[in-house]
């Protein structure tokens, strides 16, 4: 059993008042109906499950009226034994994109209170919903903003998989006050690290994958059960994209990895197919990240915070969301270089796209930085408050564009960066270098600003004078 991040997430929305249902997006074969089956046995006496690809009867339960009293009569009748006790029942909606209906009622469970909804979805942002603004201005469907709570679940992080590989929370913790205080790793520790880092790499954090990694340690039954989920991703694609982005999608798919050998690894058209225009795979793009498989990495102006409204959306690179899916699209036999240390120029994007996973799977968008003058930041990120940069290097090395900037701080306002390498934790002036495993531990942390009362007497007082 995969002990994972989102069933605290899960306790906490039990427990919080005026509770919405939950709606859990993610990409496809990342867990979501095994954990959430899971914490509704373990937390509720009655359990109403139903997932609308296996089960298409169920959508007939939410035609016609949508009150929730008329809801659960068509549900009793089509789900013998189920019991709907107030306050002691959940009701799971699996694939809800395969039902609008059922999502638009959302909004009647939410005012009605009594049972408490868990929705999960593979494909939210493509099956229907990708043109829900469109659709509703038709009056076909209606997304209930307002009257849901919706979570992002990804793959196995790196932590994740850390735990499923038997490494307990003292290990752990102990690595996450080597980063904070910048202390050295102890050799023994380090050296676990960096190889449990490799197999992530190899393994990345599908479920399926994972626990057939545990179960067998065999790299060739890893990446057979990785390319069996990928033709299933490359199905979706035919399945539930219009017919003419079909070939687009896989196409832009499956050059992923050839854009991340370049040099500039900015997403390249061309690169798809000879003469292609963003006008005809952007969309192709959109598709892709909706369904969890990649992020965008945009480019940004400056080297400021916000990043986000600095950013270029016409130029980004792409990369896979998971770092297990990256590897099993390369060559047959990449896994075996991979943990022997046989990769020569290929590991650069490698180290990259794992960092991408780091940052994406700890829910932040990503950033980079390049001039046309060669100038290039790998990424961009906020780090305790302020802009920093992560320069991911396969080998050991000087950075000179991280060097450049730094020299240049009234140019670029860049006052630290994290350097993640093969190194164990050191400083030198204002960069820090870090493990390559302690990637997952790059997060800024909201800080806690209260915001203080204003003297409303001072009104009265100025008033008072100003008619004097």
């Amino acid at each position: 059993m995969l002990k994972r991040k989102i069933e605290t997430i899960l306790a906490e929305w039990k427990k919080s008042e005026g509770k919405k249902p939950l709606v859990i997006k993610g990409i496809r074969q990342c867990g979501k109906t095994y954990i959430v089956r899971k914490f509704a046995r373990e937390n509720y006496e009655n359990v109403v499950y139903m997932n609308f690809i296996l089960e298409p009867d169920k959508k007939s339960a939410f035609t016609g009226n949508v009150d929730v009293d008329t809801i659960i009569l068509n549900l009793s009748a089509l789900i013998p034994g189920s019991r709907f006790v107030k306050g002691k029942t959940c009701i799971i909606f699996d694939e809800i994109q395969e039902c609008k209906e059922a999502r638009t009622a959302l909004k009647s469970f939410q005012m009605d209170r009594r049972f408490d909804i868990i929705a999960t979805g593979s494909l939210l942002g493509v099956k229907g919903y990708g043109k829900s603004q469109r659709r509703s201005e038709e009056g076909q469907d209606s997304v209930p903003v307002g009257y849901e709570t919706v979570v992002n679940m990804y793959p196995l992080d790196f932590e994740e998989f850390l735990w499923a590989n038997g490494i307990n929370d003292s290990v752990i913790d102990a690595v996450k006050s080597c980063f904070d205080n910048e202390n050295v790793v102890p050799d023994g520790v380090h050296k676990v690290m960096m190889e449990l880092l490799h197999r992530y790499v190899v393994v990345g954090g599908l479920p399926e994958v994972v626990n057939k990694f545990l179960e067998t340690k065999n790299i060739e039954q890893v990446y057979n059960v990785q390319r069996k989920l990928i033709a299933e991703y490359e199905e979706d694609m035919v399945k539930y994209a219009d017919d003419t982005d079909k070939s687009r999608i896989r196409e832009c798919f499956e050059s992923i990895p050839k854009q991340l050998a370049k040099e500039n690894k900015k997403f390249q058209y061309s690169m798809v197919r000879k003469g292609g225009r963003s006008s005809q795979y952007i969309g192709s793009i959109q598709w892709l990240e909706d369904a969890g498989l990649v992020q965008r990495c945009y480019n940004t102006q400056i080297t400021e915070l916000p990043l986000e409204g600095n950013s270029i959306k016409d130029c980004f690179k792409l990369y896979t969301t998971d770092i297990g899916l990256l590897v099993a699209m390369l060559d047959y036999g990449t896994q075996a270089d991979i943990l022997k240390g046989n990769l020569l120029g290929y590991k650069g994007a490698i180290f990259e796209n794992l960092v991408a996973d780091f940052l994406c799977k700890s829910g932040q968008k990503l950033y980079y930085f390049h001039k046309d003058s060669g100038l290039e930041l790998d990424f961009l990120v906020r780090y305790k408050g302020e802009c920093v940069i992560l320069e991911v290097k396969s080998k050991s090395g000087k950075a000179k564009s991280l060097t450049t900037v730094l020299r240049n701080k009234n140019v670029y306002h860049v006052n630290n960066a994290v350097k993640l390498g093969k190194y164990n934790v050191g400083r030198v002036g204002e960069v820090l270098t870090i493990p390559l495993y302690m990637g997952f531990l790059v997060k800024d942390k909201l800080a806690d600003v209260i915001i203080p009362d204003i003297d409303m007497d001072l009104l009265t007082v100025n008033l008072e004078n100003s008619t004097l």
